[in-house]
């Protein structure tokens, strides 16, 4: 049942990325056919990690992207719980980092 709900989240997760103009999919995972870790590809530079439920283990979601993403990418958690929007968890070293390059380009 959870294996499922994390598939409907990844799907989820890729359609939101999607209607927001970045051309993302679901990936096989623990690195198989893409040779990929992520959970969702198609954010160049970004390792997304999904997380579709109630109770979310902050820390313990941000570890695993940490340690799944390849030298040089950026380790993201998309959450939703039910009733709510999408959120994006992520360092703030790096979130000051795209901040400053956001802000750069102004």
């Amino acid at each position: 049942m959870s294996r499922e709900k994390g598939k409907r989240g990844e799907r989820e997760w890729a359609r939101c990325c999607r209607d927001n103009g970045y051309d993302c999919r679901r990936t096989s995972q623990y690195c198989g056919q893409s040779g990929d870790a992520s959970d969702v590809v198609g954010l160049p530079g970004i390792h997304q990690e999904v997380k579709r439920v109630e109770r979310l283990d902050l820390y313990g979601a941000m570890l695993q992207a940490k340690r799944d993403a390849k030298r040089g990418e950026i380790p993201i958690v998309a959450h939703r719980k039910n009733d709510h929007r999408w959120v994006v968890i992520m360092d703030a070293e790096d979130w000051f980092a795209l901040y400053g390059a956001w802000e750069g380009q102004r």
